[in-house]
């Protein structure tokens, strides 16, 4: 195997204006790598959730090294791997996954993506409760991360209540406290939080929309957004108007993309080069 030439991709569904591709294959040429990645997109295809095992099966036949994946596999894709590192298997959710050696091997660099993201994008903001939209694979992570950056007190919405109940538990006991609760109210437990941080597909280009009543934001709020196509996104558009400190998902992609990278190749990127890349990335698009 040329241990210089890597073929990589991402699954999911609408992510044909990704920057993945882009932001990966630049930075593998500056470390002198012949580096790939490919969309593998199921709505493009046609094709449903279900299909996973199937392309999983043929991005081994075709030699990748591994593959991101995205909504809405993140969850669906435990059942179909070999193992879990021990972010993956803290979190149950996975967002790359290395193919070695006829293993599937399953990792989670969202939430360290968002971490990093946080602490460079938001230094100073209050910490003491701030509300989490969203308790799905990308959510799970960010939540995690979110106490982990010092947040005292996170209040969780999801439209399946079992799913934010059982987010807050897991964190409850990880934590080893009332870290974590769940709630129906969203707009009740804004009026007393420090910041909002949005972890659905809403706002998406393909799920446009704001997540929340706008009446909801205030000035006080810090606002943090996962959602990166577009990177203002309508919630942090009205954020801004509203004065609030706002955190665009960018900064979360590219240190998740760094992760997912290295463990791809072994080889450490620069996370400044490819930050600059990616601002670079959305000027031309923009």
């Amino acid at each position: 195997m040329d241990n210089n030439k890597f073929l990589v991709g991402l699954i999911g569904a609408d992510i044909q204006m990704s920057k993945s591709p882009a932001l990966h294959e630049t930075e593998g040429r500056h470390l002198g790598l012949e580096y790939e990645y490919e969309l593998v997109d199921l709505a493009a295809r046609g094709l449903p959730p279900t299909a996973l095992p199937d392309l999983l099966n043929e991005l081994e036949s075709r030699g990748f090294a591994g593959t991101n994946v995205t909504h809405p596999c993140k969850q669906t894709v435990l059942a179909h791997l070999t193992r879990l590192s021990e972010d993956a298997e803290m979190l149950g959710a996975v967002n790359t996954v290395v193919l070695q050696d006829g293993e599937r091997i399953g990792h989670n660099t969202d939430w360290y993506g968002f971490y990093k993201n946080f602490e460079r994008g938001l230094p100073g903001v209050a910490k003491a409760h701030a509300v989490l939209l969203g308790a799905g694979g990308a959510g799970v992570a960010v939540a995690h991360a979110a106490v982990k950056v010092g947040i005292e007190k996170l209040s969780i919405f999801d439209q399946d209540e079992r799913r934010a109940s059982t987010l807050v538990d897991q964190l409850n006991e990880r934590f080893s406290g009332e870290v974590a609760k769940p709630v129906r109210d969203v707009g009740a437990a804004l009026a007393t939080a420090d910041g909002l941080i949005h972890a659905t597909p809403t706002g998406m280009r393909s799920h446009p929309g704001l997540p929340i009543d706008p009446d909801w934001i205030e000035h006080h709020h810090w606002v943090a957004d996962i959602v990166y196509m577009p990177l203002v996104t309508e919630l942090l558009a009205l954020a801004k108007q509203k004065g609030c400190r706002t955190l665009p998902g960018g900064g979360m992609t590219v240190f998740q993309a760094a992760a997912a990278f290295e463990l791809f190749t072994g080889r450490s990127p620069d996370t400044e080069r490819m930050s600059r890349h990616f601002d670079e990335l959305w000027r031309v698009t923009a």
